[in-house]
């Protein structure tokens, strides 16, 4: 076979492999769901849910309501530290626009934050390299608290010998590895030696793209981005640690709100569950969201599904507050994507 007839046929391979990768992450959700199906029936669980009375479902909304206020706090709160007062509730619609545009992306919760940026620039008129490291700061100290979070949640899960049969040691080890890249970051990024800067350009002389015609003047113009972006950055922990305290403090609060939220629900679905239950079931959940799947579907339901089939409750409860749960984020993603369109123009 010589090279020509073999280039269509690699050509072919490629367009296949590559549609298979793309279909992946949803067949692994559809077997996830029938698993879910096949160990708790979906009409027992919707039963549950039509159960709940109105005021509940008010309070549940109300309750969501105050941990999206909280969390826009701490990006409100950097932004305002650099000299951009943006109000409030614009700002919360552009984190919601980050958030629709993530929430759709087959991935652990990322893909929205460009959005964010450039409705940052377009909108407000932030410079871009100040949107950068807003944006930037805000998801660092954010991955700092959830692993934080999911650290803390193991070991309570360890120490109270919930999940045994699925939560080793080694995953407590495995949630203090995840801790660890954010806080090395923010130390990195405090002392001024500019990580992003420096992996650009490592990644540049390795792939040769900063050679290559046509890549050199892209290749600059974005690890001049991330210099300054990261200056910008460098300078705001050492200006303003005052402020930083203060969005570490609004973080905590906005978990708080969040563990509240989540074990108010399943006590309105009929669970009486001590701390240690509620904690230990919402980091599976928030386990679940850092699997590769859209929205982790599939991932979210089998997590409530396992847990509570473990624990020794009935895991229809599991999957009517999986229910409850994906309503809630479909309905702020696609609020988030009506504000992306609505203020990209």
């Amino acid at each position: 076979m010589t090279k020509a007839s073999a280039r269509p046929h690699q050509t072919f391979v490629s367009l296949w492999l590559t549609r298979l990768l793309r279909l992946l992450p949803w067949l692994l959700a559809l077997g996830l769901l029938l698993w879910v199906l096949a160990r708790a029936p979906l009409r027992e669980a919707a039963a549950i849910v039509a159960g709940l009375h109105g005021w509940q479902v008010g309070v549940l909304l109300a309750l969501n309501g105050l941990v999206l206020l909280a969390l826009n706090g701490r990006w409100w709160l950097i932004l305002r530290a650099q000299g951009h007062a943006v109000p409030y509730l614009r700002l919360m619609g552009h984190r919601l626009a980050g958030f629709g545009v993530s929430y759709f992306t087959p991935g652990p919760q990322f893909g929205g934050e460009p959005v964010q940026v450039l409705l940052l620039e377009r909108r407000q008129g932030v410079p871009r390299a100040t949107a950068v490291a807003a944006v930037t700061l805000d998801k660092l100290l954010e991955l700092l608290v959830n692993f934080l979070f999911l650290a803390g949640g193991v070991l309570v899960v360890l120490r109270g010998g919930l999940l045994a049969e699925v939560v080793e040691w080694e995953t407590a080890v495995f949630a203090l590895v995840l801790l660890l890249f954010p806080a090395l970051f923010l130390a990195a990024t405090e002392l001024g030696w500019y990580p992003v800067t420096r992996l650009l350009r490592g990644v540049g002389r390795w792939s040769g793209w900063d050679w290559r015609p046509g890549w050199r003047s892209k290749y600059d113009g974005l690890a001049q981005l991330g210099a300054s972006s990261e200056a910008q950055a460098t300078a705001f922990f050492r200006a303003s640690p005052g402020t930083m305290l203060a969005a570490l403090t609004v973080s905590i609060i906005s978990w708080l709100l969040l563990v509240a939220e989540y074990g108010l629900m399943l006590y309105f679905l009929g669970l009486e569950l001590t701390g240690v239950q509620v904690v230990g079931l919402l980091t599976a959940v928030r386990f679940a969201f850092l699997l590769p799947l859209p929205g982790g579907l599939g991932a979210v339901e089998s997590s409530q599904v396992l847990a509570l089939s473990l624990m020794g409750l009935n895991p229809a409860v599991g999957v009517s507050a999986s229910l409850l749960i994906r309503a809630r984020d479909v309905l702020l993603g696609v609020a988030g994507l009506w504000w992306w369109r609505a203020n990209w123009g």
